[in-house]
């Protein structure tokens, strides 16, 4: 979970002290700063029409909505990448078991040497004629290994298959090109990279998608919502593009504008920057834990915001993180790695005094 930058903070502060006085809350306002929020996101995103893009509360709403309209395909497979985000596994398990279908759980190999190249040969030699879907993230949650999307997209679009991405480990951090990439769909929280608060997100759902069915039926995804005399009058048809998949109550008057204000600080930043910024202030750390001992991903298979570090030899991991606790370093436990996810708000230093304390 990201910190709060303060102008984010101040636009939660603006937006709070609005619902003090509801009679300044206008019919426009239920709009305005969603279709803001949409934009900003596309652009990110090189996301061709920001109406492709949808207001979501969580990863597990945006894998749900996927998972409602996946059609047709008893005896196919689902592959996912082991060990990934619950949120990003769990529909495929309940979607598995109610159309009859195969998970495929790719692992990585065993090896340390170029452990990140083969996982994604393995992921690879997976998909066949037999593949329903690909659900994975940009990058591994646990230990930032990068997965080769253009690769995985080509051998999907060969089978006839989906790409749906979890994004919320790398977007914002990490350059992600919608138009370059085509997946079907990307689902992204936006508590971490994205800098805004909880309980809201953003998606983008591909032609696929285009005529299914939303996991709810609220009121302001419906044709000609804006005219709110007329709600009494009700309409069979959506609003335009993937709008049909918004949240009920989207319109958040005080989360919204928040996640607006970080997208927009970080499309002035560039998530590139922010990620040469990551690769500069850890390089010299990771070289010296790697001739201590420690295990990294090699720097082509993994990525620079988001690393996991695997202690030598002997050494309990529990204790490793304990002492950096100890230090006011903060990191965490995932699997048998520490995860490290520096950003603009680090610096070199940190990053060394990190090393020395588990060099020891």
């Amino acid at each position: 979970m990201s910190p709060m930058p303060n102008s984010v903070l101040e636009a939660g502060k603006r937006s709070f002290s609005g619902k003090l006085d509801p009679t300044t809350i206008r019919q426009e306002d239920f709009f305005s700063d969603q279709e803001k929020l949409k934009r900003e996101f596309a652009g990110m995103c090189n996301i061709s029409d920001y109406l492709n893009v949808s207001i979501i509360p969580s990863v597990s709403y945006g894998m749900a909505t996927v998972a409602k309209n996946i059609r047709g395909n008893k005896g196919g497979r689902i592959i996912i990448a082991s060990e990934q985000f619950p949120s990003n596994v769990y529909p495929w398990q309940d979607l598995a078991r109610l159309q009859d279908l195969e998970m495929v759980i790719v692992s990585p190999p065993d090896q340390t040497n170029e452990r990140g190249k083969q996982w994604n040969e393995n992921i690879l030699n997976a998909i066949d004629e037999r593949t329903v879907m690909v659900a994975i993230g940009n990058v591994h949650w646990a230990d930032g290994t990068k997965f080769d999307l253009m690769r995985i997209r080509k051998a999907t679009r060969e089978a006839g298959a989906l790409l749906i991405i979890d994004g919320t480990q790398s977007v914002g951090a990490l350059p992600f090109d919608v138009g370059q990439i085509d997946p079907d769909a990307l689902i992204c929280a936006g508590y971490k990279w994205l800098m805004g608060p909880y309980s809201l997100g953003l998606a983008y759902y591909g032609e696929y998608f285009r005529d299914g069915q939303p996991l709810e039926h609220n009121w302001i995804n419906r044709y000609n919502s804006e005219n709110f005399r007329n709600l009494v009058n009700y309409e069979e048809r959506f609003q335009p593009g993937m709008t049909r998949y918004d949240m009920g109550e989207k319109s958040n008057f005080i989360l919204v504008p928040m996640l607006l204000t970080a997208l927009r600080l970080l499309n002035e930043i560039t998530p590139a920057a922010i990620q040469e910024y990551c690769t500069q202030i850890s390089t010299d750390a990771l070289d010296r834990l790697t001739k201590a001992g420690w295990w990294v991903e090699d720097p082509r298979y993994r990525a620079s915001h988001l690393f996991g570090l695997r202690p030598p030899a002997g050494m309990e991991i529990t204790d490793a993180s304990d002492r950096l606790i100890q230090n006011n370093i903060y990191v965490s436990l995932r699997g048998s790695v520490i995860r490290v996810s520096p950003n603009i708000y680090n610096d070199r230093d940190e990053l060394n005094r990190m090393a020395d304390i588990l060099i020891g």
